[in-house]
């Protein structure tokens, strides 16, 4: 969530700061996310870690580099289109998902 004096690529730098101990230069958009049982939109940004040492928060469990493949295994397809869709190179992809599922039909929108 962005704070209301705060833009979003600081907002971004933050939350992942917060969440993973990483600082990050912002990259590309990758793609708007709707959640329709939330109504909750996210937007998600490939970004290049410019520090190396991670660390876990009240937010955060593991965290983890994934392959591609690992990515769709462990995570749920709302999510792992997510990471899936940063490592493209098209433009943005728009998806709508239930929290869990993207939606019958929603194929990407690029």
């Amino acid at each position: 969530m962005l704070e209301l004096d705060e833009d979003i690529e600081s907002g971004v730098r933050r939350e992942i700061f917060e969440e993973t101990g990483l600082t990050v230069h912002v990259d590309t958009l990758t793609g708007v996310y709707k959640n329709i049982k939330q109504g909750i939109v996210a937007l998600v940004f490939r970004c290049v870690p410019e520090t190396t040492e991670v660390r876990l928060s009240d937010e955060t469990t593991a965290i983890e580099w994934l392959t591609p493949d690992e990515i769709s295994l462990r995570m749920a397809p709302a999510y792992a289109c997510r990471l899936l869709d940063a490592l493209g190179s098209g433009p943005p992809c728009v998806r709508a998902h239930d929290g869990h599922d993207l939606v019958p039909g929603a194929a990407p929108e690029r």
